[in-house]
């Protein structure tokens, strides 16, 4: 028996398993990670934007959406928290001379960065 073979009037290939023929998955990785802002986007669209949700997910294109807004989200959230940093002179000398007082601000640094990402990409 062949280990691979293809259903010519639908197109799907079935791989041998055992006695039995199953429907063979897809060759290539699922792709690019989701990530935690994708995540948090993803339970936004399916509880406040259904339409879209559906709509991506029908086409297949829902991962590779996901993947880029998670790209683009991290990209701002570092690029925020650097611009943050350097307006608020949270250095490298500041975490040298009192470590607790660098922690405390670059806390409320990262904070507010991600407050912005989330309002300006996942929650819009």
């Amino acid at each position: 028996m062949e280990k691979f073979i293809t259903d010519e009037r639908t197109g799907l290939q079935y791989e041998l398993v055992g006695d039995y023929y199953l429907i063979a998955g897809e060759d290539e990785p699922e792709g690019r990670p989701i990530g935690i802002w994708g995540q948090r986007h993803l339970r936004y669209i399916r509880k406040h934007k259904v339409s879209l949700y559906a709509e991506l997910l029908t086409t297949g294109k829902l991962n590779d959406y996901l993947a880029d807004l998670n790209e683009q989200a991290e990209a701002m959230f570092s690029r925020l928290v650097k611009q943050l940093s350097e307006k608020e002179s949270v250095t490298e000398a500041l975490k040298a001379e009192n470590q607790m007082l660098w922690v405390q601000r670059m806390n409320n640094i990262r904070s507010a960065a991600m407050e912005i990402v989330s309002s300006e990409l996942i929650y819009c």
